[in-house]
C-alpha cells in the first residue's frame, strides 16, 4: 500500500513519524460515457471560456469567485503563507471516550504506519495507552490543501484514524422524523424485539455486493456473445397494511432461513379481534380452542349418557318382565 501522506503524529512533546495509508477501497464498476450512435468516447476538455483553447494541467491555478461574479486569482504562495501549524502533524488536542465521537462525524480512514525504525518505540507505546485508556484520540491534520478533524483509534496492533466532520458540518435533523403522532402498542414492540433476535448475529465477513456482481455477470456474458439471465426483481417494499401481520411473517421468514420449524414460531400469540391483511377480523384462536374442547367434551358427555340411559331402560324392561305375575291355575 502506497503513502499518501508523511508527518508526524504530535503527542505532547513527543513526536511519532508515520506514513498515512488509504484504509478503504471502492471496488464499484466504473463505466465511460459513449456516443450511443456510434460508440464513440465522450470526454471531458479544460477549455478557456475567454478564448475557448483547451488549457494544459500546467498553466491551470486557483481562483476564489467574488460575491460581483469576478475571479481573484489565489497561488500555491499565497496558501503556503498562511499560519498552518498541522500542515505535517496529526497534533492530539485530547482523549475522549468513544462514545462521545457521533457516527455522523466519520469520514475517510486511513493506517498510520510507523516511518522509520526509531519510530516504532513511540508508536508502539500511544497504541498501548489507547488500548489501556480505552479512550480515542482527537487531532487536527492538514490533508489536501484543508484542516481536517481526525480520531484516532486501535485496531488489532494498528492505529487508526478516521477522519471526521467538523461539528457545524453535521446538519440538524429537521423535518425528518415524522410529524404526525404515533403510538406503539407492546405488542408491536414485542414482535420487533422477537425478530431482531431471531436474526441473530450475522458476519459481516459474508456480506457482499449482489448488484455489482450482476453487472460482471452481464459484462462476462455480453463480451462472450452468451445469452444475458434474467434475474427475478427484489421485492418492492409496498404499503404495510397490518403491521403486526408483517412482523409475525418477518419472525417465522427469519427463523425458516436459520433452519428453524416454522411451528417454533409460536413465541407471540396473535391477538384476538384484529384486523388483518385483508381486512377481515383475525377470530380468537385461544377461545376457539377452548370452545372446540368443550364440544368434544361435551359431545362424549352425551354419547356416554345415552349409553347409560339406553343400559338402563334395558334393565328396567328386564326387570320388569321378570317382576311380571304368572297366571293362577283355578282349582
Amino acid at each position: 500500500m502506497r503513502p499518501i501522506w508523511n508527518g508526524a503524529i504530535s503527542f505532547g512533546l513527543v513526536s511519532i513519524p508515520i506514513k498515512l495509508v488509504n484504509a478503504t477501497e471502492h471496488h464499484s464498476v466504473s463505466f465511460r460515457q459513449i456516443h450511443t450512435a456510434d460508440g464513440g468516447r465522450i470526454r471531458y476538455r479544460k477549455v478557456c471560456e475567454l478564448d475557448g483553447e483547451e488549457i494544459p494541467a500546467s498553466e491551470i491555478g486557483k481562483g476564489y469567485e467574488e460575491p460581483g461574479g469576478g475571479i481573484m486569482p489565489i497561488t500555491d504562495e499565497d496558501l503556503a503563507a498562511l499560519p498552518l501549524p498541522t500542515a505535517k502533524t496529526i497534533e492530539i488536542v485530547t482523549f475522549v471516550p468513544a462514545s462521545e465521537i457521533d457516527p455522523l462525524q466519520m469520514d475517510s480512514a486511513y493506517y498510520l504506519s510507523a516511518n522509520g525504525v526509531p519510530a516504532a518505540k513511540p508508536y508502539v507505546l500511544l497504541r498501548e495507552a489507547l488500548k489501556r485508556s480505552d479512550k480515542v484520540a482527537v487531532a487536527k491534520f492538514a490533508l489536501r490543501g484543508r484542516e481536517r478533524l481526525g480520531m484516532l483509534r486501535v485496531v488489532d496492533d494498528v492505529i487508526v484514524m478516521h477522519g471526521l466532520l467538523w461539528p457545524d458540518e453535521v446538519r440538524e435533523p429537521e423535518g425528518v422524523a415524522p410529524e404526525t403522532k404515533v403510538t406503539v402498542r407492546d405488542a408491536e414492540l414485542d414482535l420487533a424485539d422477537a425478530l431482531m433476535n431471531t436474526l441473530g448475529d450475522v458476519d459481516l465477513e459474508s456480506l457482499h455486493d449482489d448488484y455489482r456482481e450482476a453487472v460482471e455477470e452481464m459484462i462476462a456474458a455480453k463480451a462472450s456473445g452468451g445469452e444475458l439471465v434474467e434475474r427475478a426483481p427484489a421485492a418492492g417494499g409496498g404499503q404495510v397494511i397490518d403491521l403486526m401481520a408483517a412482523l409475525e411473517k418477518s419472525v417465522r421468514a427469519a427463523k425458516e432461513s436459520r433452519g428453524e420449524g416454522a411451528g417454533e414460531g409460536a413465541d407471540v400469540t396473535q391477538m384476538a379481534g384484529r384486523k388483518t391483511a385483508t381486512g377481515e377480523k383475525s377470530k380468537p384462536v385461544a377461545k376457539k380452542t377452548a370452545t372446540a374442547k368443550k364440544s368434544t367434551a361435551a359431545k362424549k358427555t352425551a354419547s356416554a349418557a345415552e349409553k347409560q340411559s339406553s343400559g338402563s331402560s334395558g334393565a328396567k324392561k328386564s326387570t320388569a318382565k321378570k317382576a311380571t305375575p304368572r297366571k293362577r291355575t283355578s282349582a
